[in-house]
């Protein structure tokens, strides 16, 4: 079951669907070369050719003077994988100014496995939102948590995105009028998949089942609308959470980050 849910990842899930919604993209090689938001940079691609170390080494070069040559981007992602054969390429990015972050767990499983109910904490109640404050008071709490000085432009670039786009929702959880729990839900076009992105929870509110119930709406919503897997990329917070609920850790991903000076 792992080795076939990482067979669909790759071929659904990578490069396309990754960059949908970027402003901008360019192709080099292999690599799949985006923009989001006019300031973030970001490298993926299904796979790397078998290139050697310095083959490696000649694509993160070509990747940042591509990125070099737009100085509105401010910082660039390469998003690694645990299960490529990319050797060297840690040394190339390294050495080129990239720092690797904390890894992420791949995880995988049948949305039904999520669609469980969940007894919330007396107070707390769980919506899809709807409104611009909603979002942006979600994007304050997930940049607080996540240490992200960024957070009002990546919240108003997603308020754009619901707008125009009913592939992406997102879902609060809501205690004394504040959002103490938030996450997006994307379903992925022409694929069986649907996205489990930015979950973070308050940590004052944290080991109480609100993250898990945020999930079983989240995974509630998916089935309504025919999708059968949901994927995360997971931090060691939501991990075990979904390894409970019964999704399996396929592989890792590592994100590679480049800022300007």
């Amino acid at each position: 079951m792992q080795h076939g849910f990482l067979d669909a990842y790759d071929a659904q899930l990578r490069t396309g669907p990754e960059t949908a919604h970027a402003s901008e993209l360019r192709r080099y090689g292999p690599l799949h070369l985006a923009v989001f938001d006019g300031r973030r940079g970001f490298v993926t691609y299904a796979d790397l050719g078998g290139a050697d170390a310095v083959g490696l080494g000649a694509l993160v070069d070509a990747a940042l003077e591509h990125f070099r040559d737009r100085p509105e981007v401010a910082s660039v992602e390469w998003k690694t994988r645990g299960h490529d054969v990319a050797p060297g390429l840690h040394e190339a990015l390294v050495s080129r100014g990239f720092a690797p972050e904390d890894p992420e767990s791949i995880m995988i499983g049948e949305a039904s496995l999520l669609a469980q109910h969940v007894e919330l904490p007396v107070g707390v109640a769980i919506r899809r939102a709807t409104t611009d404050d909603e979002v942006l008071a979600a994007g304050e709490m997930q940049g607080r948590v996540f240490d992200d000085p960024d957070w009002r432009s990546r919240a108003e670039s997603l308020i754009e995105r619901l707008r125009r786009d009913d592939t992406a929702e997102l879902w609060i959880a809501v205690a004394d009028g504040a959002v103490v729990s938030a996450g997006r839900l994307e379903l992925v076009a022409g694929t069986d998949f649907a996205g489990l992105w930015g979950g973070a929870t308050d940590p004052g509110w944290r080991g109480r089942g609100i993250y898990r119930a945020l999930t079983a709406e989240r995974a509630r919503s998916a089935l309504a609308r025919g999708t059968r897997y949901l994927q995360s990329d997971s931090t060691e917070f939501s991990r075990p959470i979904l390894e409970r609920a019964g999704l399996v850790k396929v592989s890792t991903t590592t994100p590679y980050v480049w800022t300007r000076a």
